[in-house]
């Protein structure tokens, strides 16, 4: 008994031994040093060990891992630009805080332990020991330069521009045409690098731009290690042209179009931001876990991934470094929203079948639920036919429908019966959401005007035949001929304005006698839907075999057909078919007098209130009066002297009057 108890004492020691072991991050100060250095004072609840940590020089970044520290910091993220140190980042997850610092270009760092403090200089120009296990990072040193700058190169101004398109452009004074420059985009930055040069104090700032409504928002200038540094930053997809003329160095940076970026994407699938990474038998969990870092993604790595890898990979997309280090172990990855889960491919697809098997167990045991939904603008059994199962070579293919579903139509209510699981129903619902919305609609008012000789003077318009998509017109009784629009035939086309009081207008034309209003039909239909209105009589005609009389009726109608389709800027695209049928009674056959058929089929685009005219349907009529005085004008050769005779030749078009109008929201019923 003593002995157990002894055992739960030491027990118990060790663990207030282990919970005692992990310190908290309280507190975190940045200050700036001279001679562009950076101290970082952090400050424990106990003493901390020697950080551990690497350095990479693309991105230039510094992270220090410190074991057995949970941060107690209000904030995770600092922006700081202090000298070299543009941010720092503190994170911490099982028990270990690490801490990561952007830099500008890579630097040395020394870290040192006082009480409950760690210090950490950066810029130090102490030698940094990084000690890891069998996979080090390679760390790269800058060398300062020693040597004197050149008097002569040196950058006297900077000026910068947009121009009418939205693009920026950097204008660089230069007093050497001869100064070595480098250009390198990072991530979305563009750096350039004047090797051996100078720059005058005043112009050593960080100038903002982002008024200039250009994809540049800042544009900083450093003197550092005896190169000057120009940091574009910018924003959205873009791209860049650098050159040199003479003592001038400009930089134009102008957006791309949403074609340009779309072909793009198609040429080159990766668009992450741009990193560097160099290391040597590196373990892969490491690289997934610095990748992870960068794009500030939560990692989540299987059991299962193991192994080393050595990689050299200068400014590449951070996605396609994350695809080659998959590739290259037989990994995969599964994103959901910022959660990154890493494993082998086989193990993805291994529990995504398990995943598919115990959905489709579920949807076999999950209870039915019948749910009454009414169809507000669509019909019910049009709906129908989008959601119910197919058959395609006798065998069954679902739609929108399980196959436990089923679905029944209430022509009366207008109103559907769906029975299915509940998340089939919900589909099913956002479906018919989507699908019954309310059609906008169009009125079509059309005239059709007998116009004599000079009416389109009056009315001050003119037909052309050139504008019409496509047509079709045909004329006749006993025969037919058909004309086409585009040839050289005499049917035209032609547009009013909007603003024209075209009522009035037609109205004064018909007194003056230049035309009359033979009909005026007009009609009301939804977008893409067509609709007829008629307007006649029936003609009958008999015809017998010797022993049997039949009498058949044949239409001879005023008619408008239409199906109007609204674009995306409220024009309206028309297929029109207009008829108009008349009974022929100056030619007369033995099953009586035929029927002329003027038919006109057409599509064509007009905007809306617009008016397109239709014409070239002409009619020709010769009369001959005759007039005389009883008896005396019988009189040969003298009747003459009391015989009066008129002859008339008449000419006139049959013109047609379109004018579609949307009507306005306000009538559908929302």
């Amino acid at each position: 008994m003593l002995r157990l108890k002894a055992a739960v004492a030491s027990f118990v020691m060790l663990m207030c031994m282990q919970v005692s072991a992990a310190i908290n991050l309280d507190d975190i100060v940045f200050s700036e040093l001279p001679g562009g250095k950076v101290e970082i004072k952090a400050s424990f609840s106990g003493k901390p060990d020697i950080p551990k940590g690497y350095s990479i020089e693309r991105p230039a970044r510094i992270v220090l891992d410190l074991p057995n520290v949970n941060s107690a910091l209000s904030q995770k993220k600092y922006a700081l630009d202090l000298g070299n140190l543009k941010t720092a980042v503190v994170l911490t997850a099982k028990e270990r805080t690490r801490l990561i610092l952007n830099l500008d270009s890579i630097v040395s760092y020394s870290s040192r332990v006082e009480n409950n403090e760690l210090i950490i200089v950066v810029g130090d120009q102490a030698k940094t020991t990084v000690s890891t296990k069998a996979s080090t990072p390679l760390v790269v040193e800058k060398v300062k330069s020693s040597a004197p700058i050149s008097s002569r190169n040196e950058i006297t101004g900077i000026d910068f521009r947009r121009d009418g398109n939205g693009a920026g452009a950097l204008l660089l004074s230069l007093s050497n045409p001869k100064i070595s420059v480098s250009v390198e985009r990072k991530a979305k930055n563009i750096s350039l690098s004047f090797l051996d040069a100078s720059v005058a104090e005043s112009l050593r700032r960080r100038l903002d731009v982002i008024d200039f409504a250009t994809p540049v928002t800042f544009i900083e200038t450093r003197q550092q290690n005896g190169s000057v540094t120009i940091s574009i930053e910018a924003k959205g997809d873009y791209d860049y042209i650098a050159y040199q003329a003479d003592e001038k160095y400009v930089v134009n940076i102008s957006p791309l179009t949403p074609e340009e970026v779309s072909e793009r994407i198609d040429l080159f699938e990766f668009v992450g931001e741009r990193l560097s990474l160099n290391f040597q038998d590196i373990e892969v969990r490491k690289v997934l876990e610095i990748i992870a870092d960068f794009t500030e993604l939560n990692l989540v790595a299987s059991d299962t991934v193991e192994g080393n890898i050595t990689l050299r990979l200068e400014n590449v997309p951070w996605d396609q470094a994350l695809e080659l280090v998959l590739k290259s172990k037989g990994l995969d990855k599964r994103q959901s929203g910022n959660v990154l889960l890493v494993a082998p491919a086989a193990e993805i697809a291994e529990r995504e079948r398990q995943e598919l098997e115990s959905k489709k167990q579920i949807q076999e045991l999950e209870p039915l639920v019948t749910e009454f939904i009414r169809i507000r603008y669509a019909k019910a059994k049009d709906v129908l036919e989008l959601i119910k199962p197919i058959k395609i070579d006798g065998e069954r293919k679902d739609n929108a429908l399980s196959p436990r579903g089923s679905a029944l139509v209430d022509e009366r209510t207008n109103s559907m019966i769906l029975t299915d699981i509940a998340a089939t129903v919900r589909g099913i619902r956002k479906l018919i959401e989507q699908v019954d919305v309310p059609v906008r609609q169009v009125m079509i008012e059309a005239r059709v005007v007998s116009a004599t000789d000079g009416f389109q003077e009056a009315l001050g318009f003119s037909l052309t035949g050139d504008k019409l998509r496509s047509s079709k017109l045909t004329l006749g009784g006993a025969t037919t001929t058909s004309f086409d629009a585009t040839s050289n035939s005499t049917f035209s086309l032609g547009f009013l304005s909007s603003d024209i009081s075209l009522n009035l207008e037609l109205a004064a034309l018909e007194t003056s006698g230049f035309g009359e209003v033979i009909s005026q039909p007009r009609v009301l239909t939804g977008d893409k839907q067509t609709a007829k209105i008629s307007s006649g009589q029936q003609i009958p005609f008999t015809s017998t075999n010797g022993t049997t009389v039949t009498t058949i009726f044949q239409d001879a109608v005023l008619s408008l057909e239409v199906t109007p389709q609204i674009t995306p800027d409220n024009s309206i695209i028309m297929e029109l078919k207009i008829n108009r049928d008349s009974l022929d009674e100056g030619t007369e056959t033995l099953s009586g007098f035929p029927i002329n058929i003027t038919e006109l089929t057409t599509t064509a685009l007009v905007g809306d209130g617009e008016t397109i005219v239709l014409g070239g349907i002409y009619e020709q009529t010769k009369s001959i009066d005759t007039s005389k005085v009883p008896l005396l004008g019988d009189i040969p050769v003298l009747g003459r002297l009391f015989t009066s005779r008129n002859e008339q030749d008449n000419k006139t078009e049959l013109l047609i009057f379109i004018t579609p109008r949307i009507m306005p929201d306000s009538l559908i019923d929302n």
